[in-house]
């Protein structure tokens, strides 16, 4: 089974909507294209009452959980919007980028139109950007890059 990691900030209601919302939208899709496709959102990877439990334990739970599943993946798709790229997104991604095989494949994904690199034609930080095989500007370029 192909499986997506969606790597991105998780903790305002918008960023968790936003990853629901392209969770069913490439599930849908692959569907559409009779594809088997499994998607990892790491905020389903522990709940609330999890963590909870877990108290000074739940970091490295969470950091487990996640690892876990970067190392069994596909795809990464990364959201890539704010100021500055998310710290553990930026992580995920660094760390996917090093044990990737090489039919892997990091595709960001920036819906943010303001300017964040170090240069006037960056899109991100340059290690971010550079680590990134694609980066699109919508869920429909997504998708094109994602079953293509």
């Amino acid at each position: 089974m192909f499986t997506i990691y969606l790597a991105g900030p998780l903790f305002t209601e918008a960023e968790r909507d936003w990853h629901i919302k392209t969770k069913i939208f490439l599930l849908d899709k692959a569907a559409e294209k009779g594809k088997k496709v499994k998607v990892i959102w790491p905020y389903e990877l522990i709940t609330l009452s999890e963590i909870e439990s877990l108290g000074s334990s739940a970091r490295s739970e969470i950091f487990k959980r996640c690892k876990e599943e970067l190392d069994n993946i596909n795809l990464m798709i990364a959201l890539l919007d704010g100021t500055q790229v998310d710290d553990g997104t930026a992580w995920e991604i660094g760390y996917f980028y090093g044990i990737r095989s090489p039919n892997s494949k990091i595709i960001g994904i920036r819906t943010d139109f303001r300017r964040a690199g170090e240069s006037e034609n960056a899109i991100v930080n340059a290690m971010i950007e550079m680590a990134c095989d694609d980066i699109v500007h919508n869920r429909n370029d997504l998708l094109l890059k994602v079953f293509s």
